[in-house]
């Protein structure tokens, strides 16, 4: 995910320091079942479509932006299916950051799937059966996005 603005001018005077930041995911469908994911230019890996809301941005209106940013596909968010505390990830340049996710499920509403940005390598609609190989907390996402249950939350100290 590209670095926004606001979080560039804090690591101007926090260096490399770790920062707990909001982060926002989402699991995108289409009418046909299929799950929208890209191919991240910094990892070369398959991944659902993720990023950082901008100071005072609603998170699901993040996961219309992020969405639309990524891949030209206009969505809606349907609901949230978790709230997570992720792992904490050191870049190669050596910042720290640690992301408290929101995931949403969102449906497709318009737009064609197509690389639309500096971040991805490819952008695709899979069938559940088909996936790519993914990371399991994605898997985990799109597992959670297809159930009718309560938003997951974990309540395990990390």
């Amino acid at each position: 995910m590209a670095t926004p603005d606001f979080i560039r001018a804090v690591r101007a005077t926090a260096g490399h320091q770790l920062l707990f930041l909001p982060g926002v995911s989402a699991v995108v469908f289409d009418d046909e079942g299929r799950v929208l994911l890209v191919r991240r230019a910094d990892t070369g890996k398959w991944s659902i479509i993720g990023g950082i809301p901008e100071p005072g941005e609603q998170p699901a209106v993040t996961a219309v932006r992020e969405v639309y940013e990524e891949t030209a596909v206009e969505c809606v968010v349907e609901r949230v299916v978790l709230v997570e505390t992720l792992p904490t990830v050191t870049y190669a340049n050596g910042d720290q950051c640690q992301y408290m996710d929101t995931c949403f499920r969102c449906r497709a509403v318009g737009g064609e799937a197509r690389v639309n940005d500096e971040e991805s390598l490819e952008v695709g609609w899979f069938p559940l059966d088909a996936l790519p190989p993914l990371r399991e907390s994605e898997r985990f996402r799109i597992k959670q996005a297809l159930t009718d249950g309560p938003t997951w939350f974990s309540t395990m100290p990390d």
